[in-house]
């Protein structure tokens, strides 16, 4: 059996890879666009810090969806050092009296894995597909690929597959948005995010949600102020879509369990997108402490905390391309050294 691992010689670090590799990981998806991270460059580390600043209380009162987001993030500078030839090493929570200070990596003291090399030419690809999805299913064999891929970070991605768990799952979204919808700060929040200014570097653009009707009929999904995506040039297809629906879990529910799971859910959304499937994060119904047991207790059956849904599946055909969502430069995210 081949090795994916290659090795890489030991040496300084050149003084752009890490500023090369941070662009890229500012790619990373983050609940709302809000892309709640600050970085620290030193001369052989990039440090990651969480942006507490960008902390939606009322949509994320525990913090999670601010953690895995950092965490995607993280996973994205990991594989796009991979690209540039640089394994590296991850410090989680290296100072325990800075809780904000979540990681540190530093390329060039682990192999370079072939596998995240792999991962890296989906970052630039990678959109959050909120569209009505086609009714071809996804082949067992992706499925269980994506499965792979959340192992490697010591988390578990359960497909939910069987139909009434499905429509358990679905259930659970609805009754986290009916839930939200009476929780002080999550309106002002959705608008606040969902309608910058032409020239903001976050948040979720009107481009980026579909315009109305069907679009925005596929089960399961956040409801967003109406958008301006045309996202079907063509007639829809009139059977439903046959999206699958996937639960990132793990053992523990602690601060660095929730960086993994970011991290797993990078891995698995660049996997999907490589191949050609539409995705999209959910993490409603792991906002709502009701639904989130639910998940558990009574859809997954598991003992395992859930993070993140992800749901995967092949757009319509004639589906518009997806435009980029914005990001802030890398100037307006870094810290002084």
């Amino acid at each position: 059996m081949s090795n994916p691992a290659t090795a890489r010689p030991v040496g300084p670090v050149p003084p752009d890879v890490l500023y090369r590799a941070l662009e890229q990981a500012l790619r990373a998806p983050s609940v709302h666009n809000t892309q709640p991270w600050r970085w620290r460059i030193g001369e052989d580390a990039a440090e990651l810090h969480a942006d507490w600043n960008r902390h939606l209380v009322g949509t994320d009162p525990d913090r999670r969806d601010l953690v895995i987001s950092c965490g995607a993030a993280l996973d994205h500078l990991r594989v796009a050092l991979a690209r540039l030839g640089w394994g590296a090493s991850t410090e989680r929570l290296p100072d325990p009296e800075n809780p904000a200070h979540l990681a540190t990596v530093r390329p060039g003291h682990k192999r370079v894995d072939r596998r995240d090399v792999g991962l890296a030419v989906a970052i630039e690809r990678r959109r959050t597909d909120r569209r009505r999805l086609s009714a071809r299913p996804v082949p067992p064999g992706i499925v269980a690929s994506l499965v792979g891929q959340a192992a490697r970070h010591r988390t578990r991605l359960h497909p939910v597959a069987e139909e009434q768990a499905r429509d358990r799952l679905v259930a659970a979204l609805a009754e986290a948005a009916r839930r939200q919808q009476y929780t002080p700060g999550y309106p002002a929040e959705l608008a606040i995010w969902t309608r910058r200014c032409t020239a903001a570097h976050d948040g979720i653009p009107r481009a980026s949600v579909p315009d109305a009707g069907a679009d925005q009929d596929s089960p399961g999904l956040r409801r967003f102020p109406r958008g301006r995506l045309f996202a079907h040039p063509r007639r829809l297809e009139p059977d439903a879509e046959a999206a699958t629906f996937m639960v990132v879990t793990t053992a523990g529910d602690g601060v660095v369990d929730q960086l993994r799971a970011g991290e797993a859910t990078s891995a698995v959304l660049l996997a999907a997108t490589r191949i050609g499937l539409a995705c999209t994060p959910l993490s409603q119904a792991v906002e709502v402490g009701y639904t989130r047991r639910q998940l558990a207790e009574q859809i997954l059956h598991v003992s395992g905390h859930p993070q993140l849904i992800i749901r995967i599946g092949w757009a319509q055909e004639g589906a518009a391309e997806l435009p980029a969502t914005p990001r802030r430069p890398l100037a307006f995210v870094l810290m002084p050294g």
